[in-house]
């Protein structure tokens, strides 16, 4: 798995289950990748292109769950999650079909794409609907893994999957059941805590704060809805935690924290780091560090901003501003 991207880990492991499993069935919306091509020439009845049509290959997938079908469609991710929106809310958050909904390029991973290819929404509305667990994909083991858990005909969920390639941070065999995991343990009782890519910004972050004689660790939190016990016990004895989200920050990543924090009864303060709705959308060209420098979101410009965080605070816990109750 460590020479693919996600997507390509992700569809052959699922060619690999259809082939076993005849009532597996992969919609696309006029996408391809090297596992569908095996699709379309070893089992073409279980492979629909439903063209560049993403709404109905929502409804089209639906009908085919409720016949017993295991269902997975497939989109560029602004197309298959935000064009959708009411498709998925009405068949799969309302009426409990299930479904998977795969969705690649999330953040700036269509980055010669412009604004309309940038998925910095999505995490806000699908964490939104009830019935549907969101995966924040971070490398193509947990991309490969992410097809077994989720090609079961139970339930609904969405696949975010980065479109570059990512180096590979778990190994084959690690469990993926928590939601959650530790990459890097901090002494300091500082979390960076990141998905998807910028849990993978969140690590070099880490090691350039290192440098700088920081010691701060990284949780990638790759499932939503948040694992409250799970995260709850991860970071009960944190001083501070810092999240990192390539996305719009309101009802992002850092929101979920927030609230999972608060619904946990933890007092623990939370700075968050993202793409500010103030800035708009960028129309700004020449690749993925540049539209990340164009929020002040770019690995340099994080560091500085991280590093002045830290030394505001030297070895202790931030001061909340107001005093702050769980209601528990």
């Amino acid at each position: 798995m460590s020479n693919m991207t996600q997507r390509d880990a992700f569809w052959t492991r699922i060619y690999e289950i259809a082939s076993e499993d005849r009532d597996v069935i992969v919609i696309s919306a006029d996408m391809g990748a090297p596992a569908l091509d095996d699709f379309r020439k070893d089992i073409p009845g279980q492979f629909i292109n439903a063209g560049i049509a993403e709404q109905n290959a929502i409804v089209i997938g639906s009908g085919l769950a409720l016949s017993g079908k295991k269902v997975l469609v497939y989109a560029i991710a602004p197309f298959i999650a935000l064009r959708c929106l009411e498709q998925v809310r009405v068949n799969n958050s309302m009426m409990k079909i299930p479904l998977t909904v795969v969705g690649v390029g999330a953040g700036f991973g269509y980055e010669d794409s412009g604004p309309t290819h940038h998925m910095l929404e999505d995490i806000t509305v699908m964490r939104a609907f009830p019935n549907v667990i969101l995966h924040g994909i971070t490398d193509s083991v947990m991309a490969r893994a992410a097809a077994d858990l989720t090609c079961t005909g139970e339930g609904t969920h969405y696949i975010r999957l980065d479109r570059q390639f990512l180096p590979s941070l778990y190994k084959e065999g690690d469990g993926f059941s928590d939601g959650l995991c530790v990459l890097k343990e901090s002494s300091s009782g500082t979390f960076l805590v990141g998905t998807g890519v910028s849990t993978h910004m969140a690590l070099a972050l880490a090691a350039g704060l290192a440098r700088q004689g920081r010691d701060v660790g990284v949780i990638d939190l790759y499932r939503l809805p948040v694992n409250e016990k799970g995260f709850a016990e991860t970071v009960k004895d944190a001083k501070l935690l810092i999240t990192l989200e390539e996305h719009f920050l309101p009802g992002g990543l850092g929101g979920a924290v927030c609230e999972a924090l608060q619904d946990s009864g933890l007092l623990i303060p939370v700075k968050r780091f993202g793409l500010g709705h103030q800035d708009g959308y960028c129309y700004v060209y020449g690749g993925r560090d540049v539209i990340r420098g164009y929020y002040g979101f770019a690995e340099s410009q994080l560091l500085e901003k991280v590093g002045a965080l830290l030394r505001r605070y030297p070895g202790e816990t931030p001061r909340l501003k107001f005093p702050m109750w769980s209601g528990k």
